[in-house]
């Protein structure tokens, strides 16, 4: 790699992670904002939320790593024509290849990062987070922990607790059971405790009403009562593993008797060819980028920021490449559009760099963009050919 190629990477690979860093700490932290009720709710300790934040950041990555390196790339080619570096090199006579190698290393770089992290760290990932939420909901104890606000435990079912003593100790306990329809149950207790096991929350010195649906009601008190929990903690103990959640193996080779393949084999196959054609997106973007800044153009040229021409451009191919990938889990019709975006705008961007050809609008439309541009004060009106000044 030449001197000059050298200098190209570093810049971009140096303002392509003042990119990131700032991106993935604001996408990070409201992602892990959304798991703080979780946290608080099952009492879980500030390590453990730690932790789960921990494990969103696989599932941010491959998302943030394009638009991260497009933004890096353009404003890198950008600067350098603003200090008239790609103007000294074209005056040189540097291929545009000198310019554009360094950026393509970049790109399959990140790209075999983005294979690597969407493929077998973030299944992983997903399935400890989904493991870790299922044993907090599975812990009862947990869950009502909260003084004096109601929490609802399942469907037809809410609990609340006064306070909570030395030991695991609950006093003041209220208990609304709905579930069956045939009549409802209301338990009052002075104190009780979850037993070891987690089965049963066993009430000491209550009573109980029953409402039938006549509405006549029937109390019962009792010196010790044990309340099964077991149906309730073992339906939420359980973690469901999604398409997303499994690996690359499995999603090329799916286990036919698995209960949640069975019900939907569609979404197992879109995920495989998401897989397959998202981690191309880095490389892509930085094709893109390529493409409207990596050409050296006069100060005086009256043009829309190459960063924000790459970056809109990259959104709507990302949005329709979204939609497709969510389309393909209803019907397979999308499944080639998967391939054929990420493609045909690959070889339109390859075609335009290895031509050496410009970007260029037509005249009427630019005259149009350049009014709208001098309106709004972000350019200086160009002078016309015939002496006045485009107002």
């Amino acid at each position: 790699m030449k001197l000059i190629e050298r200098y190209i990477l570093k810049r971009a690979t140096g303002m392509f992670f003042a990119t990131l860093l700032p991106l993935m700490a604001i996408v990070w932290t409201t992602q892990a904002l959304t798991s703080v009720n979780l946290v608080t709710d099952s009492g879980q300790s500030t390590l453990a939320f730690m932790r789960l934040a921990t494990l969103i950041l696989p599932s941010i990555i491959p998302l943030i790593l394009p638009f991260a390196l497009v933004i890096g790339v353009a404003q890198t080619l950008t600067a350098m024509n603003a200090d008239s570096e790609l103007t000294v090199l074209n005056a040189a006579g540097s291929s545009r290849m000198m310019i554009i190698r360094p950026i393509i290393y970049l790109g399959l770089a990140l790209s075999a990062v983005s294979f690597t992290v969407d493929n077998f760290v973030e299944p992983y990932s997903r399935m400890a987070v989904r493991k870790m939420i299922a044993t907090a909901h599975a812990d009862l104890l947990s869950s009502v922990v909260q003084e004096n606000t109601f929490r609802k435990i399942t469907d037809g079912l809410y609990v609340q607790v006064a306070s909570r003593r030395n030991g695991g100790v609950l006093h003041g306990i209220f208990v609304a059971d709905s579930r069956d329809p045939a009549y409802e149950l209301v338990y009052y207790a002075r104190e009780g405790a979850v037993d070891d096991s987690g089965s049963a929350l066993v009430m000491k010195d209550g009573e109980v009403h029953r409402k039938l649906p006549d509405g006549n009601v029937s109390i019962i008190k009792f010196d010790s009562y044990a309340f099964d929990l077991t149906d309730m903690t073992k339906m939420t103990g359980q973690a469901t593993i999604r398409a997303k959640d499994r690996d690359l193996p499995f999603l090329i080779n799916p286990d036919p008797k698995d209960p949640v393949y069975e019900k939907n084999p569609e979404a197992f196959t879109a995920e495989l060819h998401r897989r397959l054609t998202e981690w191309t997106y880095p490389l892509l973007f930085a094709l893109i980028a390529l493409v409207f800044s990596s050409d050296a153009r006069s100060h005086r040229e009256a043009r829309v920021h190459p960063m924000i021409t790459a970056l809109l451009t990259c959104l709507f191919i990302r949005w329709t490449t979204f939609y497709a990938a969510n389309s393909a889990e209803e019907s397979r019709f999308f499944i080639p559009i998967m391939y054929l975006i990420p493609l045909g705008t690959g070889y339109l961007a390859i075609r335009q760099l290895v031509g050496n050809r410009r970007l260029e609008i037509p005249l009427t439309l630019e005259q149009k963009v350049n009014e709208i541009l001098v309106r709004l004060r972000l350019t200086k009106a160009n002078p016309a050919s015939d002496g006045n000044q485009v107002k």
